[in-house]
């Protein structure tokens, strides 16, 4: 039995999966899905980068004691799967890389400054995680989303603690795998949606590209909110490759 673990977004956690996990324990998987650290009920770490996530994820990933794992990554959580893959590549057997990059403004400094202080300054001026999210995520859906989906991201997203969404936005910017991606050796999977303005489906099919064998699928009219704007073309996307790979 393979086992899949679902990495959330930056304005996510594990209820950001409510529609796979029955989906893929009803096929036969097992199906986990974590809260980053700070998130949720999981203890934070510090340093706050992708190096102690990943660290912290491989511990998870140990506990199962269910050998390696295909790790399904949505936005940062991609980010969070390309490192774990990079630094602890034994305990990965697949990834699903889904509306997500291998790279975050890279090295500029000026665009990583503006990206922290225009995410961080609505908590700055005394919003609430819920207001925030109320703002943000209906603006990720797409021309075929239906409003459902939004509205349970936006549950979740008020959920984040501010300081931990501080810590999360600050990271991302910090992420760049562009040159690893010709060395990823694992069976991959791109899942784009076609009118995301996050990851844009442009971006991510020249990540394709680059990742020997992957499997790229797009899902027409879906937004930046994949697994929650689309989930049954989205679990048939992540159920076909599982099937076609022999995971």
């Amino acid at each position: 039995m393979t086992s899949l673990v679902f990495l959330h977004g930056v304005g996510g956690g594990h209820h950001s999966w409510d529609d796979q996990l029955p989906f893929f324990a009803g096929h036969g998987f097992g199906a986990h899905a974590w809260d980053q650290p700070g998130y949720g009920h999981s203890a934070t770490v510090d340093p706050y980068d992708f190096e102690s996530i990943a660290a912290a994820l491989a511990r998870l990933i140990v506990s199962l004691e269910d050998g390696p794992v295909v790790l399904v990554g949505h936005s940062m959580g991609g980010f969070v799967a390309q490192e774990t893959w990079i630094r602890h590549p034994a305990l990965v057997k697949g990834l699903a890389l889904c509306f997500t990059s291998a790279a975050f403004g890279g090295a500029d400094a000026t665009f990583a400054r503006e990206f922290v202080a225009d995410r961080t300054r609505p908590l700055d001026a005394g919003e609430s995680m819920a207001e925030i999210a109320a703002r943000i995520m209906p603006t990720m859906r797409g021309s075929r989303s239906g409003a459902a989906g939004a509205a349970h991201a936006e549950r979740v997203m008020a959920l984040v603690p501010p300081e931990t969404y501080r810590k999360a936005i600050a990271m991302l910017p910090t992420f760049d795998r562009r040159a690893s991606l010709q060395h990823i050796t694992v069976p991959t999977l791109l899942v784009a949606g076609s009118d995301d303005t996050v990851s844009p489906p442009g971006v991510m099919q020249r990540m394709a590209r680059e990742i020997p064998g992957a499997n790229w699928v797009q899902l027409d009219g879906c937004g930046h909110l994949g697994p929650m704007d689309q989930p049954d073309a989205f679990n048939a996307a992540l159920l076909g490759f599982l099937k076609k790979r022999g995971l």
